[in-house]
């Protein structure tokens, strides 16, 4: 499967079987993270892994009662470091080659944004020097779903300034 590939079918996965991920794959995952692009190379993330059962459970309530969470194989959190320039733009690009790098592996990822930060934090003992920014759930698809529909290319693209369209 090549990368265009990887950016039409990746979608948010909202319903997981629970079934773990296996830990060859998962570091597939985590390198992908890893290659990504930062700012003058200094990866001012850090990721936390959750893989145990009664642990993904606890995050559901920390997740806004999001409960595919608990059905994922994995839940990641995001973290970058605080008073950095573009930490968290580096931990989200990260984490978007991760998630293109699920596709061909029939993984299914969706982006968590609402959460409790400090809930999270205390559970996951994340550090003071660390922002919990974003996470991610990761896991096998429990359905084929469909993408959403996009917006035309004409809706989204101005051509050297504003107002102007091709």
């Amino acid at each position: 499967m090549d990368v265009f590939q990887a950016i039409r079918e990746r979608r948010s996965v909202r319903s997981y079987t629970g079934d773990p991920i296996p830990e060859d794959d998962l570091e597939i995952l985590l390198k992908a993270a890893r290659d990504a692009p930062s700012g003058k190379n200094l990866q001012p993330w850090r990721l936390v892994v959750v893989e145990k059962k009664d642990t993904l459970k606890e995050l559901v309530p920390l997740c806004h009662n999001q409960g595919f969470v608990e059905d994922s194989g994995v839940f990641i959190a995001g973290l970058s470091e605080k008073d950095t320039k573009w930490g968290e733009i580096d931990l989200t690009i990260a984490l978007d080659h991760l998630s293109l790098a699920a596709v061909p592996l029939d993984l299914g990822t969706c982006w968590i944004g609402a959460f409790d930060p400090e809930g999270m934090r205390e559970r996951l003992e994340v550090p003071e020097g660390y922002d919990i920014t974003i996470c991610m759930t990761v896991g096998y698809p429990a359905d084929d779903g469909e993408s959403p529909v996009k917006k035309s290319l004409e809706e989204l693209v101005c051509w050297e300034s504003y107002e102007e369209k091709k």
